[in-house]
């Protein structure tokens, strides 16, 4: 029984959820007389309401209700200090000589401007009819109760059914579920398309440009290559070495004559003669003569 009410309990706040955007932790306000009931029957307050509601929980408890704790009779200094434990909901009643009643506290917490709305998300846990009785007129309020030391959560109410009901066929009729205009998905991607354009932008102006080098620009390489020499011009490989290899004995040009001129004239160097030359010349003896009696 207690796993079946556990997963009861799991689908209604998941409806919560999805239709009045409840979120963990949930604020649960605690009036004065389920507290009290609590302290009867030895609960755990906080502990019951994390495993009802499945998750973390935020217990408030009002100006009002705290005042109503402190004028009871008999006064339970131990239940005030617990409650003082819980985050003070202000309702700004304080300054009445009187605190008002439950009922009338707990209406315009949860529904200030009586615009029939659970504006903050509110979990009203009371164990007063009364109250729980006017919460049901407000759509999407979660309503919590003890009865018989076990804590009950209440199905849905009618108001909040209807208030879901409306809401999920102005979704239909709007065409796309989650969207209040039809032309919503078109306008998001242009505005998505103008931001990618814009940071395109942005990204270019900071790239700085590189300057172009003014003057003579360098030939294209391409251009440079060597053209390749025909067969017909070309000449056989001995009369290229006979016009590569120049006289030995062959007159300076012009220019070297130029050249020996304007630079710095050369010592002679004396060349010795040979003792048959020197002979020859000195006696007179024709070498010719010799050369022709000689056998």
């Amino acid at each position: 029984m207690k796993l079946k009410r556990a997963k009861a309990y799991k689908k209604l706040l998941h409806q919560y959820e999805l239709n009045f955007g409840f979120r963990e932790p949930y604020q649960v306000l605690l009036d004065s007389s389920i507290l009290q009931d609590a302290y009867k029957f030895k609960i755990d307050i906080v502990g019951r309401l994390e495993k009802v509601l499945g998750a973390k929980v935020k217990p408030m408890i009002t100006q009002c209700d705290m005042r109503h704790l402190y004028d009871a009779k008999p006064k339970n200094e131990t239940l005030i200090l617990q409650a003082k434990e819980y985050e003070r909901r202000r309702c700004g009643h304080h300054e009445l000589e009187e605190p008002l009643s439950t009922l009338e506290c707990l209406s315009s917490v949860v529904d200030p401007k009586g615009s029939g709305s659970n504006r903050h998300r509110y979990v009203v846990a009371s164990n007063e009819k009364e109250v729980r009785a006017k919460m049901r007129s407000i759509p999407g309020v979660p309503l919590i109760y003890i009865s018989k030391s076990v804590v009950l959560m209440e199905p849905m109410t009618n108001a909040t059914e209807e208030h879901r009901e409306r809401e999920e066929k102005s979704k239909f009729k709007l065409g796309l579920k989650g969207q209040r205009r039809p032309d919503a998905g078109e306008k998001r991607k242009r505005e998505d398309e103008e931001e990618r354009d814009d940071k395109s932008i942005a990204t270019e102006a900071q790239v700085p440009k590189k300057r172009r080098q003014k003057g003579p620009q360098q030939p294209n390489p391409l251009s440079m290559k060597k053209k390749k020499a025909d067969a017909s011009n070309s000449q056989p490989s001995s009369e290229k070495k006979a016009v590569s290899v120049e006289p030995q004995n062959s007159q300076p040009t012009t220019t070297d004559a130029q050249d020996g001129e304007a630079a710095a004239p050369k010592k002679r160097r004396r060349k010795h003669k040979s003792k048959a030359e020197g002979a020859a010349e000195g006696g007179g003896v024709n070498l010719e003569a010799v050369d022709a009696a000689s056998p």
